[in-house]
């Protein structure tokens, strides 16, 4: 393994670590009841898939989103990547994260864009789960949506006060299981 992977490797491994606390708590606010699986409490089946297939589509939605912006900017250059579900098999049950940032290409034309995705994603299949600023210093409007035929949620910040000004946004899908024979592939 090259040295630039192990780092990036143990990079990705502290996150996931930080966030086994705050991405519980993330999808739960993200999923709606009408995602929620009838007999049981955890996050939606998502389907059967395997990890590249699944991570492919989650580049599809984060595409879509980037579409609705409408407005002229940078997408970061992120990937999706892979995390367990918790309380299910982790060789077998699996889920796609992608984080990514968009900056527009005028600081003015953040608000444009938070607000033409509050607008535009429920005409897109998205259910608008909260809207409004979250209780930070800088007081950043939080919107979270739940696509619940996608068996996806996004949390979208906008951060205004940042240098530079960006749309943060985290796109989570529901737990996947692997096709008989497969195991989760991590990346």
């Amino acid at each position: 393994m090259a040295h630039s992977d192990e780092v990036r490797l143990r990079y990705v491994k502290k996150k996931l670590r930080s966030l086994v606390f705050v991405v519980p708590l993330f999808f739960v606010t993200l999923t709606g009841c009408s995602m929620t699986d009838k007999n049981s409490d955890d996050v939606p089946f998502a389907g059967t898939s395997s990890s590249r297939d699944a991570s492919q589509a989650m580049e599809k939605v984060s595409s879509g989103i980037y579409d609705l912006i409408g407005v002229k900017g940078k997408a970061s250059s992120s990937r999706p990547f892979v995390a367990e579900c918790s309380g299910k098999d982790a060789k077998k049950y699996f889920r796609i994260f992608h984080w990514w940032s968009f900056y527009p290409t005028s600081a003015s034309d953040l608000g444009v864009a938070m607000e033409r995705l509050r607008e535009e994603l429920p005409k897109r299949g998205w259910k608008i789960v909260s809207y409004g600023p979250d209780a930070s210093r800088n007081k950043n409007v939080n919107l979270t949506a739940d696509n619940d035929r996608r068996k996806v949620g996004v949390n979208i910040v906008q951060m205004s006060k940042n240098d530079p000004p960006k749309l943060s946004l985290h796109v989570v899908s529901g737990c996947y299981k692997v096709p008989d024979g497969q195991s989760v592939e991590h990346f």
